[in-house]
């Protein structure tokens, strides 16, 4: 599901390329690192499998801030859904609303195409309350993870 950058924002969507999976791993782990150990599951190779497994060039955004690669963003259509596979933020630009700024590019594709989206968090990451401040709806927890949906909101003035 193609994201329009917004080129009036500070903050630029630019996609990704196949050969750009060694930074953005290295990104990933940057952004997890704290979160992951917090709860005794800091682990790169795993982080890098991970990752790995389902990587997607043409799904994968890079998050630029005055021409700075401060993050990158996944998002896959899958099923009857967009799934906000991946959401991180470099520490030294987190807090700055970079995350929201990006949300909001991804809820207007969303609500274009109806669809709900789907996301999941750490259990013990901050990104829980990030989600939730932006109208994710939690819906199911596994071992390690929470799981949350966003409806769609449907355009003002559409024939629904």
């Amino acid at each position: 599901m193609p994201i329009t950058p917004n080129q009036n924002s500070p903050v630029v969507l630019v996609l990704a390329q196949q050969s750009d999976l060694d930074n953005l791993v290295a990104i990933r782990i940057e952004a997890m690192r704290e979160s992951l150990e917090r709860v005794g599951r800091f682990d790169p190779v795993r982080a890098r499998e991970r990752f790995l497994s389902g990587f997607e060039a043409r799904n994968t955004h890079y998050i630029e801030v005055s021409g700075e690669k401060v993050g990158f963003v996944v998002v896959k259509h899958h099923h009857n859904e967009l799934l906000l596979d991946h959401l991180y933020v470099r520490p030294s630009a987190q807090g700055s609303g970079i995350g929201s700024v990006v949300l909001t590019q991804i809820f207007k594709v969303a609500d274009e195409a109806a669809l709900p989206i789907k996301v999941g968090a750490l259990k013990e990451s901050a990104s829980n309350r990030f989600y939730i401040r932006h109208g994710f709806q939690f819906v199911e927890s596994s071992e390690f993870d929470n799981y949350y949906v966003r409806q769609s909101v449907p355009a003002v003035g559409s024939d629904c």
